[in-house]
């Protein structure tokens, strides 16, 4: 990168991290205020009409990230991040005004457009650092999505403090405007504060600009973007009725431990920034999505509570029933010992267990008197599994897998200035599109698993399925490239010796870069 710029390069990256905290915090104030209003009898919405407008914000911030990058990679991240600030105020302060559903509904529709920010501060921020430093700056920018955890935390004591302890309700209007002038504060700080600056596309037309579009390389981002950011999008919300249904929390403790896992997740991917330029994109995606095909399989096993049957006791020999207890049944002379029934799972629920345990027993099914044939049965077994899918451990698995993800969210995202430099913008708000649609695609996808299975665990098999997916696609294309770059590799174990030996030397012949990032 020419003339690059340190000091106003980090300065940016802070004023766009800054923003797109407070955007995030925007984008998904629904969950917390509209569940605030129903509960206290506010408003008297349904169950669909609540789904609606906590799912609103997230779909319209979805759809419109790509005309965001278009904009942003035409004409520069300064105006349209101003604009887009100064322009979600104005339905967020008429948000505390709203006295229906179809009012609400529409201001939601506009400030939903803070989750376009994504895009335009992608593309914004990658363009002040050079190729090798982008990973880590991304990364650093992502790590706004904590503004999630930010409206979750604080929402709840900032809307009990302004309603005087819930005895005046109608003061949760001043929540709105509050959010409102934090808007646009940001946008002027933002107009103030930082320098524009545009990609060498921006001259392209819009037809030029969507070109990388036809790449299929794009939408196999979006892939696993659907699954390391829209999927944590939707169980960041998921998870706190799957805490107070399957384990029988409260509702505050569910809050908590949902929160657990999504601020991590948040946090952490400016570490993935920093994993993704030290050793490269794909590498770290083959551990992403290795991972979470793992972990995933292992959360997708229910809590459970089963009774099956066991091993039985066959008769050596014919004869007549003389004797029958709990203990044995007697077949003329011979004795045939029975396994009892113990308590050790009447207490188990309340003890700690990583693995299922289970207790076998046999229950005579013949009396006394009974003529009875050789291989006959003459007691049922009967087995009773129960697997307690401990809380604490599934909490954990769930904090890694939504860790993982935050990695994972950064390593998408650092292979598309290495594709399409020039058009970040574009096909960086394409791919947060996808990513965008995943967190309203999944909550509902989640609910018909839920009902047609009955399991809880059940959105834990399209996770499953969808991160090895993602992995399978990815390992092909890599053999793919692999293939092709082969006699290139060959050239240089000859003329060059082992790679490893000389690694700069590789990378200076062509597609010598590309084949050593591939089998490194």
């Amino acid at each position: 990168m020419e003339n690059f710029n340190a000091g106003k390069a980090n300065k940016t990256l802070f004023i766009n991290t800054l923003a797109f905290t407070i955007c995030f915090a925007v984008w998904l104030l629904n969950g917390v205020l509209v569940t605030f209003l129903v509960d206290n009898q506010v408003f008297d919405w349904s169950a669909v009409e609540i789904g609606w407008l906590i799912g609103i914000p997230v779909l319209t911030g979805a759809i419109f990230r790509l005309p965001a990058g278009i904009l942003t990679d035409k004409f520069g991240g300064k105006p349209v991040y101003t604009t887009l600030l100064a322009v979600c105020a104005i339905p967020m302060f008429l948000l505390s005004y709203v006295d229906s559903f179809w009012g609400y509904a529409l201001c939601s529709l506009g400030f939903g457009l803070s989750g376009t920010s994504f895009a335009i501060g992608i593309a914004f921020s990658s363009i002040w650092f050079p190729k090798h430093k982008q990973g880590t700056a991304l990364g650093i920018f992502g790590a706004g999505n904590a503004g999630a955890a930010i409206t979750t935390m604080v929402g709840p004591k900032l809307l009990v403090f302004l309603t005087d302890g819930k005895t005046n309700l109608e003061g949760w209007r001043l929540m709105p405007q509050i959010y409102a002038a934090v808007l646009v504060i940001m946008a002027i700080a933002f107009f103030l504060l930082t320098e524009n600056k545009k990609p060498a596309s921006s001259s392209k037309t819009i037809g030029g600009l969507l070109e990388p579009l036809k790449s299929v390389r794009v939408w196999r981002f979006g892939l696993y973007y659907f699954l390391v950011f829209g999927c944590f999008v939707a169980f960041a919300g998921w998870l706190v009725p799957y805490y107070t249904n399957v384990y029988g929390v409260t509702l505050a403790t569910a809050g908590i431990l949902a929160s657990c896992f999504s601020l991590p997740s948040g946090i952490i991917r400016a570490f993935g920034g920093w994993l993704s330029d030290k050793y490269g994109a794909r590498r770290v995606m083959y551990w992403v999505l290795g991972s979470s095909v793992f972990l995933s399989a292992l959360l997708i096993i229910p809590k459970m509570d089963i009774y099956t049957s066991g091993k039985g006791v066959i008769a050596k020999e014919s004869g007549t029933i003389t004797e029958v207890t709990p203990q044995f049944i007697v077949i003329n002379k011979t004795k045939y010992a029975l396994e009892t029934k113990g308590d050790d799972l009447r207490t188990s629920e309340g003890s700690f267990h990583i693995f299922p345990i289970k207790e076998s027993w046999q229950t005579a099914i013949v009396a006394v008197g009974d003529v009875v044939n050789k291989k006959q049965l003459i007691a049922e077994g009967k087995t009773h599994i129960y697997f307690q899918a401990n809380m604490w451990i599934f909490a954990i698995i769930a904090i890694i897998i939504g860790s993982i993800w935050g990695i994972g969210k950064a390593a998408v995202y650092k292979h598309i200035p290495d594709y399409f430099p020039q058009e970040v913008g574009v096909v960086g708000g394409m791919v947060g599109v996808l990513g965008g649609l995943g967190g309203f695609i999944c909550p509902i996808l989640f609910g018909y698993l839920l009902r047609s299975t009955g399991v809880w665990s059940s959105c834990w098999i399209l996770m499953f399925f969808l991160s090895a997916l993602c992995l399978f696609w990815m390992h092909q294309v890599v053999r793919k490239m692999i293939k092709v770059e082969a006699p290139n590799l060959s050239r240089g174990f000859e003329e060059k010796g082992n790679i490893h030996s000389n690694p700069d030397n590789f990378k200076n012949r062509p597609h010598g870069k590309l084949c050593l990032e591939t089998i490194t």
